[in-house]
C-alpha cells in the first residue's frame, strides 16, 4: 500500500448537506463510494496493486472475484484482534478466525470453511476485550 489515490468520481457517493454537519464516528460511517470500506472521508484510498507476473495466485484470486462479483476490488487489512498481535503464523491465523465473525479462512492452498471446523475450538474475545 504504497500509494494514495483518489475514488474514481463515478463510484463516490456525494454526501448531503445533513451528512455534513454530522461530527466525528457518525460522520465517519456514511457511505462515501461502492466501495466503502477503502474509501476515507476525503474520498480517496491506499492503494496495493497486484501483477500476474509477482503474485499469480492473488492475481487470479482478484481476477475471479471481479467476474463474479463486478467488483475488481478486496480489502488488504490487518488480521488480528484489539488486544492481541497481528496473525503472524498459521497457528495464529486459525485461532483469530475461530474467535471473529470470518466465515472463511485461506492459508495458501488450505481453504477452511467455519461451519465444518471443531466448534469447540471457537473463541470468544468479547469476554476478554471490550467491542468497539
Amino acid at each position: 500500500m504504497l500509494m494514495v489515490a483518489n475514488i474514481s468520481k463515478n463510484k463516490t457517493i456525494a454526501m448531503n448537506e445533513e451528512q455534513k454537519k454530522l461530527f466525528g464516528i457518525e460522520q465517519l460511517n456514511v457511505k462515501r463510494s461502492e466501495i466503502p470500506a477503502v474509501t476515507h472521508v476525503d474520498y480517496s484510498a491506499r492503494i496495493q496493486t497486484v501483477h500476474q507476473e509477482t503474485n499469480k495466485k492473488y492475481y487470479m484470486l482478484l481476477k475471479k472475484f471481479k467476474e463474479i462479483t463486478k467488483c475488481p476490488v478486496l480489502v488488504n487489512t490487518s488480521f488480528n484482534v484489539r488486544g492481541e498481535p497481528i496473525v503472524n503464523t498459521p497457528t495464529d491465523a486459525f485461532n483469530c478466525f475461530m474467535g471473529t465473525e470470518l466465515d472463511k479462512l485461506i492459508i495458501g492452498n488450505c481453504y477452511l470453511d467455519k461451519n465444518k471446523q471443531n466448534q469447540d475450538l471457537k473463541k470468544d474475545y468479547t469476554k476478554e476485550f471490550e467491542l468497539d
